[in-house]
């Protein structure tokens, strides 16, 4: 049963380390047997010498059919990447001259998102002569923050970014 090396697995005559330990088709310990008597005892039961544990010392193999565990492991990372989550880094952007309302409805943008377990950066953006009172508006960052205390913390205070001063703020575990 030749069968071609799928990415670092090393398969039945792949297998050239002097001693290894050695499990069943069933699970059962089989003990430490060189890796040819390993290797004709897997082809007695028509199934492969897989390499499971390569830096094991004896190096661990499994006499198995390759075909299943390689479905199996295919299986079991498609799994683990079903339970990732991922999170994403939303950005709400004002400006130093935004009215009660608007932040009003920026805050509850970002409730939602801080909600869903997303990051929130808040950039707010100055242009022209709204550099020249770029410190002036920091409280609106600040005020931000605050209003959204009880469901988040802040990451990374108030920085100016170029022409953005920006605050990061994440949801409460």
């Amino acid at each position: 049963m030749a069968i071609k090396k799928s990415a670092d697995i090393e398969i039945n005559e792949q297998i050239r380390d002097k001693e290894v330990r050695v499990i069943g088709a069933n699970g059962d310990q089989l003990g430490v047997m060189s890796s040819k008597e390993a290797y004709m005892m897997a082809k007695d039961a028509d199934l492969d010498l897989i390499k499971i544990a390569a830096t094991a010392t004896p190096p661990v193999v499994k006499i198995a059919d390759f075909g299943k565990y390689r479905y199996e492991m295919m299986r079991k990372e498609k799994e683990a990447k079903k339970n990732q989550h991922v999170t994403e880094i939303k950005e709400i952007r004002m400006t130093p001259n935004i009215d009660t309302n608007d932040l009003n409805t920026k805050l509850a943008a970002a409730r939602k998102f801080l909600e869903k377990g997303n990051k929130v950066k808040v950039a707010l953006r100055f242009r022209g002569r709204e550099m020249s009172r770029m410190n002036q508006s920091k409280y609106i960052l600040d005020e931000f923050a605050e209003k959204l205390k009880d469901v988040a913390i802040l990451d990374k205070p108030a920085k100016i970014e170029g022409r953005n001063m920006a605050i990061v703020i994440s949801p409460k575990k």
